[in-house]
């Protein structure tokens, strides 16, 4: 797929990620932690992409290796950012990160955030995932 079209889809995705959250009834004034996910066979790549990610103020956290059912090996990271669930902010942070994945040739796999209410229960099950967290 072409970063543009990437880029297209993530900011169409950002839209539905954000209202469905809000709908659930998430706060829609809180400070939200973001979780941008990346992923590479290639740990040295990797590598480059979470030092670029902590250079544009992303808090970085350690890589995690995965086993694939394959045998293949995956490593991962989230840059993380910490702000509103404000779709032109997420639209922003996904082009940048979405441009630095095609330049250092791993995958951006999208963003997640967690429910932030007094009230998990009654919520839209369909975006929900370990910790209500929402992809």
């Amino acid at each position: 797929m072409s970063t543009e079209r990437q880029l297209q889809e993530q900011k169409q995705e950002n839209q539905e990620i954000v209202d469905a959250i809000l709908a659930d009834g998430s706060e829609p004034d809180a400070e939200y932690t973001i979780e941008h996910h990346f992923s590479a066979s290639n740990f040295d790549r990797l590598e480059k992409a979470a030092v670029e990610a902590f250079k544009m103020g992303f808090e970085v956290n350690d890589a995690e290796e995965m086993e694939l059912e394959d045998g293949s090996v995956l490593f991962c990271f989230d840059a993380i950012a910490y702000h509103k669930l404000d779709v032109a902010l997420l639209d922003k942070a996904c082009e940048d990160l979405i441009q630095l994945a095609a330049k250092l040739k791993v995958d951006y796999d999208g963003w997640g955030t967690y429910f932030i209410g007094d009230d998990m229960e009654g919520g839209d099950e369909e975006y929900e995932e370990e910790d209500s967290r929402f992809h």
